[in-house]
């Protein structure tokens, strides 16, 4: 599969797909995918820049969803054209599908709408690629289903991300020994930010630990991904969602490099279906 012009899955490069968990203003999302792309380009990573026009799932009604669908989309699509960036959004709604796809490159279906078929089936008819969020309540094995319906209502191509498993109360676990199950049936990613979650451990939002991420990012690139999933900001102690998850740009372009490097060290050993 594609998006846009960056192959996923098969052999290819290893795909980044990072960005701002929502988009706050135009300045600090085309400033972000700057960014991302300069740091990308650093280390050597296809890049497809991911921003989020709404948050539908937040934590309390209090909580910053963003700026919603038009003005979203038009931020989106002046960072396309600034950057000439591949762009992912997420949708949750099935009328949002057709309305995002006319600017990004990629829609992302999230982890708590992973069996929603009508969304799914919207998706799919849009004729892009689709990025699957792997439920945190589902086992990997139960995402064959996922990937067998969306093929089935059209999709063009699907890559699945694991973002950790519900944990008890609060809390998440990432199972590396999903990442070849996925990988068994579909191009697989890792979601090095989300994986770090405390989900509703605020109180009126979802805390988190961000200094796991670049030793997850790290066993997970060892163990055999196609994508790496990252959310960044410029100061996540003060972004308006997931901030205690995300990493901030110094944090991001150090964990390229480690990265690429665990990354060049399997391929050299002949890929991670040789280990």
């Amino acid at each position: 599969m594609k998006i846009g012009s960056i192959p996923v899955g098969g052999g290819a490069p290893l795909v980044l797909v990072a960005g701002l968990n929502v988009i706050e203003s135009e300045d600090a999302a085309l400033a972000a995918a700057r960014t991302v792309q300069a740091a990308a380009a650093r280390h050597g990573f296809p890049v497809v820049f991911k921003a989020s026009f709404d948050k539908a799932n937040r934590s309390s009604i209090h909580s910053y969803r963003g700026p919603g669908i038009d003005e979203g989309l038009r931020i989106l699509a002046h960072v396309k054209r600034a950057t000439g960036l591949a762009l992912m959004t997420d949708i949750h709604e099935p009328p949002q599908a057709k309305r995002a796809a006319d600017v990004v490159d990629c829609l992302q279906i999230p982890a708590f709408l992973c069996r929603q078929t009508d969304l799914i089936a919207a998706a799919a008819a849009t004729g892009l690629p689709l990025h699957v969020k792997k439920g945190q309540f589902l086992s990997p094995h139960d995402v064959r289903n996922v990937v067998e319906k969306a093929r089935a209502l059209g999709a063009t191509g699907v890559v699945v991300t694991e973002r950790g498993t519900t944990f008890g109360y609060q809390n998440l676990v990432v199972d590396l020994r999903a990442l070849p199950i996925l990988r068994s049936f579909a191009p697989v990613g890792f979601d090095a930010t989300h994986a770090v979650q405390h989900p509703g451990t605020t109180g009126v939002a979802t805390g988190g630990d961000r200094r796991f991420v670049a030793p997850l990012a790290r066993a997970a690139t060892a163990v055999g991904i196609d994508l790496l999933f990252v959310e960044t900001h410029a100061d996540p102690a003060h972004a308006p969602c997931d901030g205690p998850s995300q990493i901030d740009f110094a944090m991001l372009d150090r964990l390229l490099a480690e990265v690429r490097a665990v990354d060049t060290a399997v391929r050299a050993l002949g890929g991670p279906e040789s280990l």
